[in-house]
Formats: structure tokens, sequence, C-alpha cells
């Protein structure tokens, strides 16, 4: 499947996102174009090849002949609506500018009617927002998924003061998005590119089997010691892992028997061993010796988990002992894939069997963001995910 993985390694902003989208081939024309769609005006384009650390990369920049203006998320969405641009630009760029209020209404304590955007208002934070998704429509729309993301150290200077970073609505857009420093001084994620990423991406993580076919290189503004101030997007197309019988595969399942143990702990103990790597963990109610109502644990896991998995168990829990044995397991070929709708993308796990879709099921975290993003029920979200999945693989199920 189509996809862009957005390599994090310097941060991520507006300007950097459409700069490696640049990079990747989008016409600088056709986004300006697009972009002149726009009622608000008075601003002009620019891109150019810079070298950054000995990086080569494509600096982006909207120069305005206007002071910033605190607009709304209302106001800003009918500036957007009302343009000409396509309807997918205009729900995803909505849709982020929707993220941005919630996150700065939710680190304000106040509401999104009330919240006016200072620096995000302004019109290069609209052209940045508006002009990443014009470019990801020219690619395709694919798939996109991204790295952890290095947030920087320090303080930011903004409309409400000296901040530490991240900056207040940074930190509410990454809630679930993992994130580091590397210690490099100053904001290296700002919210106009939080609020990108957190709308295109449905799964963050180190980079999975994937064929690489272009890598684009999105310069930002800083000069960083040591380190080039660039996004790296590479494009291409993630490989299916197969795994069959014959290839192998032994798993390890380890059981104990617990009788006199808090039933809270059972939950943190389930989160600590699917944490460590372990294939499944479940439980179930049994009866013991004396007519004592109990619990059998049971844990699937890799070999080489073993130890690991018994510490866990042995210091967590009230059991003596475990008992364990090797056995072989026959598994479907799985994938993630990401599905588009009104309310956002959801990571979608699929399994398949010769082939044919056997089986689907939508990330619960993913349906729970944009049940609670978009005010709608939990289980609406969820149907119109399986709605879109199966327009799109009808002629797959088997």
């Amino acid at each position: 499947m189509h996809t862009l993985y957005f390599d994090c390694f310097s941060g991520i902003s507006g300007d950097m996102i459409v700069g490696s989208l640049l990079d990747l081939g989008l016409p600088m024309e056709f986004l300006s174009s697009e972009l002149d769609k726009l009622s608000v005006k008075n601003f002009r384009l620019k891109s150019c090849l810079v070298k950054k650390s000995g990086i080569m990369a494509t600096k982006f920049d909207v120069e305005v002949g206007e002071e910033p203006i605190p607009r709304n998320y209302s106001s800003i969405k009918q500036i957007i609506q009302r343009s000409d641009i396509s309807p997918l630009v205009k729900d995803n760029a909505c849709r982020a500018f929707r993220g941005l209020a919630e996150a700065e209404a939710e680190a304000h304590g106040t509401s999104v009617e009330k919240i006016h955007f200072h620096e995000v208002g302004a019109v290069d934070a609209i052209v940045d927002i508006v002009g990443a998704f014009v470019g990801l429509e020219w690619l395709g729309s694919p798939q996109c998924h991204a790295s952890p993301l290095n947030v920087g150290k320090g303080t930011v200077k903004c409309a409400h003061g000296t901040m530490p970073v991240p900056a207040p609505a940074t930190v509410e857009l990454l809630r679930g998005v993992p994130i580091y420093s590397n210690q490099i001084d100053g904001e290296l994620v700002t919210p106009t590119g939080a609020a990108i990423l957190t709308t295109l991406c449905g799964s963050y993580g180190e980079l999975s089997l994937f064929r690489i076919e272009k890598i684009g290189y999105g310069a930002g503004s800083r000069e960083i010691q040591g380190s080039p101030n660039v996004l790296r997007v590479l494009e291409g197309t993630l490989v299916e892992e197969k795994e069959t019988p014959s290839s192998g595969s032994t798993v390890l399942v380890l059981e104990a028997n617990i009788d006199d143990m808090n039933p809270q702990i059972f939950g943190y103990v389930q989160e600590k061993l699917f944490e460590l790597g372990v294939h499944d963990v479940f439980s179930c109610p049994v009866q013991m010796k004396k007519g004592r109502p109990g619990v059998l644990l049971t844990v699937v896991l890799p070999s080489d988990l073993f130890h690991s998995v018994c510490q866990i168990l042995f210091q967590e829990t009230t059991t003596l002992g475990v008992r364990y044995h090797e056995c072989h397991r026959k598994v479907l070929v799985r994938a993630i894939e990401q599905v588009d709708c009104e309310f956002g993308t959801v990571s979608v796990k699929v399994a398949r069997l010769d082939g044919k879709i056997v089986s689907f099921s939508p990330e619960y975290e993913n349906c729970q963001r944009l049940a609670r993003n978009n005010q709608v029920p939990y289980k609406r979200v969820q149907w119109r995910i399986i709605q879109q999945f199966m327009n799109l693989h009808g002629q797959e199920l088997g």
C-alpha cells in the first residue's frame, strides 16, 4: 500500500512538511494555484534548495504582508470551506484546526468557541496547513505513519509568554504520541506541525518492513550544530511479513493458578506483560482445592521473554510457581491499513488467508480519539470505518 513515513528526528513544523512534499515532487505551480483559491491574500510562496549540516533539503517559506491576526476556529473554517479546494483537503485542514482549537481550549480551561489563535491564526499557518493537505492529495492520499517525535528542550516565547517546550497546545495535541528529547535546545515540534501530523497519522513507531521509492527532505528554519534541521519523509510501500507453518512459529505457553490476590492487580500485571512484548495474556475463573474460587492466568510469549515474564509474575502476583510448555501455532497474514472517513483516519487490523480478507478490526484507541474529537458516539465512528473498509475491499473479502 502506498505509504509515507515521517522521520521526525529533528522535530516537525508546517513549513518542513510542505518542503518535504515539494522535495518528493509536488509542483510549486500546482501548490500555488490551489492556495490562491483561499480568500486570504497578500502572501507569496517561496521554495529553494538549502544545505543543512551537509544534507540538501527544500526550504518552503510564506511571505506575508500583514501582521498576525487573531482568528477563531469558526472564522478559519469559513475561510477554508468557502474556497474551491477539494473536499478532502477542506475536511483534513478543518480537522487539523479543530484539533488545534480543542488543544488550546483544554490547555487554557475554556471552550473551542472562545479560543482565538494568535500565531496559528496568521496567514502563513493557514497556508502551511492547507498546503500540506494539498500536497498529500497530489501524492495520491497515501497512508501515513511517523516516528517518535523529537520535541527539543528549553523554553519558547508565544502570545501567552515564555513557556516550556513543548508549548501547551502542542502537548495536548501529542497526547498518546511517543515523544523524546535528545537535548537540542529550542522548540522542535510546533503546534502547526503537531496538528498536521496527528490528523494524518494513525500510528507512530519504528519503521516496519518498507520498500523505499522516494526520499524527501523539508528544511527547518534553525541551524543546529552537528545535526541537520530537516524532516525526512520516505515514500514507498509497506511490505507484509508473511508467516507460515513451514517458516516455524513456536511459542511458550505459561500458566499460573492464583487464588489469594486483589483482583485489581490482574489489570496492572497484564499491562506490564504486554509492554514487555508477550503475544497474549488472558485469564479465566477456576475452582481450586477445597472449593476455593481462583483465576488461571495464561501468557503466550516468545521463548526469549521467558525469564522476564517469570520475574514479573513472581514479583507482582502471589503465585508460588508457574507451568510452561512449548507449542506450535499457525497465524494469518496480518497488516495495518489506514482508512479515512469524515471523522478522520483509523488504523484497521486486517487478516488474510490465501490472499483473501477473512477478518478486520478498527483499532479501538483510534476510534475512541475520533469519537471524542468529533463529539459523536463511538459506534458511529466504528460503523463508518467498517463501511468505508468494505467499500474499498469488497472484492477481497473471503
